[in-house]
């Protein structure tokens, strides 16, 4: 989906290391990692990282971004209950 919207192979490879990887803007390293503290604890975001958010986005793409993020872990979390299998949408086709 990130290629069919003109996101470069190489920063897709590159998503591990967002955090410090110059492919990624200042903007783009903030939202992964308010995706990356919601969906791999049970805090909350910390007033650092909200801050951070807010330095990057007005309050309307804030709220869109968390409830995106939040419907993913729900519906991640709703398809694993329900045994439902993955349709592997996140594996790239090989080249042919």
């Amino acid at each position: 989906m990130g290629s069919a919207r003109g996101l470069s192979e190489e920063k897709i490879s590159a998503l591990d290391d967002y955090a410090t990887n110059a492919l990624y803007s200042a903007a783009e390293r903030s939202a992964l990692a308010a995706a990356d503290a919601i969906t791999l604890t049970n805090d909350d975001l910390s007033d650092q990282q909200f801050a951070s958010l807010r330095e990057h986005f007005c309050d309307n793409t804030i709220i869109e971004l968390i409830a995106v993020i939040a419907w993913e872990n729900a519906s991640s979390k709703f398809n694993r209950a329900l045994r439902v299998p993955s349709q592997q949408l996140w594996k790239r086709p090989a080249n042919d």
